[in-house]
């Protein structure tokens, strides 16, 4: 857990060193009986399957005096260093130990998210499981003999099961005005960040480096009047590229807070949220069905009523719009980070025969050069269970072959389309019929009357249908 992802409310017990720290099986949990059964240990996410190296003696977590198993915890994750954001806003349960002197470092990859407090009692952690979404765990930062990651449940659910996660376990980044001790002022407001979200309303409480010219961010100060925190001076929190004098960088594992991992979180974080969303609504659609036909077995696609079929779609069209960043805010200066993550980050790949990949930054007008979201590779959205994963991969290919183009694809140019298009055939695993039968030359789908068929439930869908009621001349 960690505050970035506002990570939150786990309740400690009164406990000698090395014993249990994380409250389980205790309390109602959001999702814990059929079909969901959050609270199963089937899981399969990086932190349980580290877990399982660790217990078997195939990997080993070494301690430091300085940042305990932190630096060792990243290695084996695959965590980059670089991915350091610095938050101090008092938004987690170790608040007594966060100030603007002592911020919390968060670091992250694309399923794992880790959080560090100086002096504190746990390393904080969620952890993205393909099936059950965010996983939470807790690692005592006490030395023992058998370091164990704890899954923590109740508490961090109270915070991370919530309208702005999309009410599944999920992430968010919260931006307070902050007060000179990391508190919220009162009565102020705060926002969740997500690509939607305007530069101004950002990183209220984080410390950011790196340059975004005239896009004015909350990020690096505080409120000096209390009556009127609006007032907060924006300016002077902007263009920094180095946090020299506000604390003690020697505690951290680099003093950078680099604004391109900033906003790279932003998205992904709204991302897997998403993404879970959609899973769930789709396995509780089809249980529901399931129990209203009292049948065996779960139905199939075609047979779902109305209702349960729009319980699928409607998440799985928001997954789509944000998954080909829909609403992202547009930037307008050049973006530059401070710790080299740009750089690791594109390294990443995969790439097609021309060179390009769904993780090359453009950070001129957008996040990236090609808008798709790179979390389409993941284990997480191969998981999606077949309903919604055949829908999605549907509206993409309707989108990126244009025969959808309606407003709120707009943004993407007839170049977006062609590149995105061609990048995911070259690199993507797992694409539909659909995809592969699509004419480069012609630029349409090939016809096959096989799929025609197959392809009738997703044409007579709710959605569809009030899609293709779109102007004439708008699809051609």
């Amino acid at each position: 857990m960690s505050s970035a992802v506002s990570a939150a409310c786990a309740f400690w017990l009164l406990r000698p060193a090395h014993a249990q720290i994380a409250v389980r099986n205790q309390g109602y949990v959001p999702f814990s009986d059929a079909p969901i059964n959050y609270r199963s240990n089937d899981l399969s996410d990086p932190i349980a399957k580290l877990q399982k190296r660790l217990d078997s003696g195939q990997a080993t977590l070494d301690f430091d005096d300085r940042q305990g198993y932190l630096r060792s915890v990243l290695a084996l994750l695959n965590i980059p260093i670089s991915s350091q954001t610095l938050v101090f806003s008092k938004t987690s349960f170790q608040y007594k130990k966060i100030t603007p002197q002592t911020p919390r470092a968060l670091y992250f990859n694309d399923d794992v998210y880790i959080g560090f407090v100086h002096d504190g009692k746990a390393i904080e952690a969620v952890s993205f499981d393909p099936v059950q979404g965010a996983i939470f765990y807790l690692l005592d930062a006490h030395k023992a003999d058998k370091p164990v990651f704890q899954r923590a449940e109740l508490d961090c659910t109270q915070c991370h099961i919530a309208t702005a996660t999309r009410s599944v376990p999920g992430v968010l980044l919260r931006s307070i005005f902050p007060s000179s001790t990391g508190t919220q002022v009162m009565k102020s407001t705060s926002f969740v960040t997500g690509q939607d979200s305007a530069l101004k309303d950002r990183w209220g409480g984080w410390y950011v480096t790196g340059t975004s010219g005239r896009q004015q961010h909350m990020g690096n100060v505080i409120v000096d009047d209390r009556d009127h925190p609006e007032l907060l001076d924006r300016a002077a929190g902007t263009n920094l590229t180095h946090l020299n004098g506000r604390f003690d960088n020697s505690i951290y594992l680099t003093a950078d807070s680099d604004i391109v991992a900033h906003l790279v979180l932003a998205h992904q974080t709204q991302m897997h949220n998403l993404i879970t969303e959609t899973n769930y609504k789709t396995r509780i659609a089809l249980y529901d069905e399931q129990q209203r036909i009292k049948a065996a077995t779960p139905p199939s696609a075609d047979s779902l009523s109305v209702e349960n079929r729009k319980q699928i779609e409607e998440p799985a069209e928001a997954l789509v719009e944000y998954l080909l960043f829909a609403n992202e805010i547009p930037l307008t200066d050049r973006i530059r980070g401070t710790s080299g993550f740009a750089e690791q980050f594109t390294a990443l790949g995969p790439r097609d025969s021309r060179g390009r990949s769904l993780r090359d930054f453009d950070l001129h007008t957008r996040i990236f050069k090609y808008p798709c979201s790179y979390l389409i590779y993941s284990e997480s959205f191969d998981a999606l269970p077949e309903p919604a994963e055949q829908f999605v991969y549907h509206r993409l290919f309707q989108v990126l072959t244009e025969q959808d183009r309606s407003p709120v694809f707009a943004r993407l140019t007839h170049r977006d389309r062609r590149n995105i298009l061609e990048i995911l055939l070259a690199t993507k695993t797992g694409l539909p019929d659909e995809w592969h039968r699509y004419d480069k030359h012609s630029g349409r789908p090939r016809p096959n009357l096989a799929c025609q068929q197959n392809d009738t439930h997703a044409r007579n869908s709710p959605i569809t249908q009030a899609l293709n009621q779109t102007p004439k001349g708008i699809v051609p």
